[in-house]
């Protein structure tokens, strides 16, 4: 057997296999990916074996394959391994983790150690669940895997490996096994690797571009630093838009008029006009920039907090924007590219619908909407789970129909609500920058409790009147600004609200002892 081994490939002994855990959520391709390594160890006569655990769903938990592989010895032909069917911390050889979190998960189970374990990571994001669902920011510091990998790992190897499947028009799984070739982790020629995603013979072509950009990226991380660092963000004003007109005579004039507020709110304002016209339309813009222009302009950063938080709260999430987003000719394009259909396949898309009475009463006009609202009866039809197929004409012509209603959204429940619930903060904020600029800022980062729809909406703004309120009790202290921002960072952390009740007593107390 012709075996070309890497200068920097494992050290094997013949009694030893080399295992590999490999961790992916359901559509990376993680079983492919797992196929085409124990098809590599057989193309070269070797003994090879895999096992996988699944994960309880797409992104609630990742499945966990394994993988033994062990050349067959020479003087004992007849002899078969027994070969493990599950990894064992601080015994495994090469991780690879389809996601970056997934290689942080790898880390805290104890399947990387720093006197044995190739790290292998795609740097990309997809985000969990729990950071989705979270109140405000609730992703995960990518910066602490890095600085985790770097310390328990013996070498790490991690770059964007989703960037380069969508560029090269394959999937992450490509690139992971390109990487792997690329580490010289494994005894195998470049040759051995290519043929075996050639003997799939599913969309070779795009593989092996995959797996050569990924190969060379590997290779030549390894020839720099080995301590891996995350990629910085572009500074934050660069990722707003510029404000410039765009051919349209009431949103020019609208630009016009954001040109006059501070330089350094220009982004900002740009980014919000662009929201709050889509939302509604280009009077709700002007009244966008007339809650802005009401403000003082002599402390920009409070400027800028309001006009980023104002946008967001004018531009809310009810059934008639849900409806609007989901019906749009970019979401089934998007769609389509992200599960890759080919032009020739039909795509069906399932929407998961539970709206609750309040949703529906607040697309009635205010009085109406409150009567609703109060019917039980009412209440436990519309309680109820609902899948809709877009892609079909009746649910889409529903939804449609729901999204035309944008015309009528200044008269419903829902919006008096809205505009209601804004005027008072925006008030407050007000009052506060006359005396307490900072107290001002802290109230308006505070609105990030407040996002979502449904329910997830009224917990949220149930927790921010709780913060607000509390404002006005702390308005007057020197570290009234440093009391609201504790607050809110214990109110986006707790999901049923006991935390924040908790520091709210403690807010009390220093009245009770004042």
């Amino acid at each position: 057997m012709n075996v070309s081994v890497a200068p920097s490939s494992i050290a094997l002994s013949q009694a030893r296999p080399i295992t590999v855990a490999v961790l992916a959520m359901g559509g990376q391709g993680g079983g492919v990916l797992v196929d085409w390594i124990v098809a590599l160890a057989e193309r070269r006569g070797w003994f090879a074996q895999s096992t996988s655990v699944p994960g309880v769903a797409q992104r609630t938990g990742a499945t966990i394959y394994y993988i033994e592989m062990i050349a067959p010895d020479a003087s004992k032909p007849d002899r078969q391994p027994v070969l493990s069917l599950m990894p064992a911390p601080g015994k495994v050889d090469i991780v690879i983790g389809a996601e970056l979190m997934e290689a942080g998960r790898a880390i805290l189970r104890g399947l990387v150690s720093p006197d044995r374990t190739l790290l292998i990571g795609s740097s990309h994001r997809s985000l969990a669940v729990i950071e989705k669902t979270a109140p405000g920011d609730g992703t995960a510091d990518a910066s602490q895997v890095y600085e985790a990998a770097n310390v328990a790992a013996n070498r790490f190897i991690a770059f964007d490996m989703a960037e380069i499947a969508d560029a090269t028009g394959s999937v992450v799984s490509s690139v992971l096994f390109g990487a792997l070739a690329g580490s010289g982790a494994l005894p195998f020629t470049v040759e051995d690797f290519e043929e075996t995603i050639r003997a799939a013979g599913v969309g070779v072509d795009a593989s092996l571009r995959a797996f050569a950009a990924g190969r060379e990226r590997a290779a030549a991380m390894l020839k720099q630093d080995p301590k891996i660092k995350p990629v910085a963000k572009p500074p934050l004003a660069k990722r707003f838009p510029r404000l410039e007109p765009i051919g349209h005579a009431g949103y020019d004039a609208l630009v016009a008029r954001a040109r006059q507020l501070p330089p350094e709110v220009h982004g900002i304002a740009a980014a919000g006009l662009r929201r709050v016209v889509d939302f509604q339309d280009v009077a709700y813009g002007g009244e966008y920039l007339d809650r802005l222009e009401a403000m003082p302009r002599e402390a920009t950063g409070l400027l800028q907090a309001f006009a980023k938080h104002l946008a967001v709260a004018m531009a809310y999430d009810d059934v008639i924007r849900v409806a609007d987003l989901k019906t749009r000719a970019g979401r089934f394009d998007r769609v389509r590219r992200e599960v890759r259909a080919d032009d020739d396949q039909v795509l069906a898309i399932t929407e998961f619908f539970h709206p609750r009475i309040e949703e529906m009463a607040g697309l009635l006009p205010p009085r109406l909407g409150e009567k609703v609202e109060r019917s039980e009866r009412l209440a436990r039809l519309v309680d109820r789970g609902r899948k809709l197929r877009t892609t079909a004409p009746l649910s889409f012509l529903l939804l449609y129909c729901a999204a035309g209603l944008r015309r009528f959204r200044r008269g419903t429940l829902r919006h008096a609500r809205e505009m209601r619930h804004l005027d008072q903060w925006a008030q407050r904020v007000r009052k506060f920058a006359a005396t307490d600029p900072a107290l001002a800022t802290a109230l308006c980062e505070a609105r990030r409790l407040v996002g979502g729809y449904s329910d997830t909406h009224s917990r949220g703004e149930s927790k921010f009147d709780k913060v607000m309120l509390a404002s006005e009790r702390l308005a007057g202290r020197l570290d009234a600004a440093e009391w609201v921002q504790r607050l809110t960072k214990v109110a986006l952390k707790d999901a049923d609200g006991a935390e924040l009740d908790g520091a709210l007593r403690t807010v009390e107390t220093l009245f009770e002892d004042a």
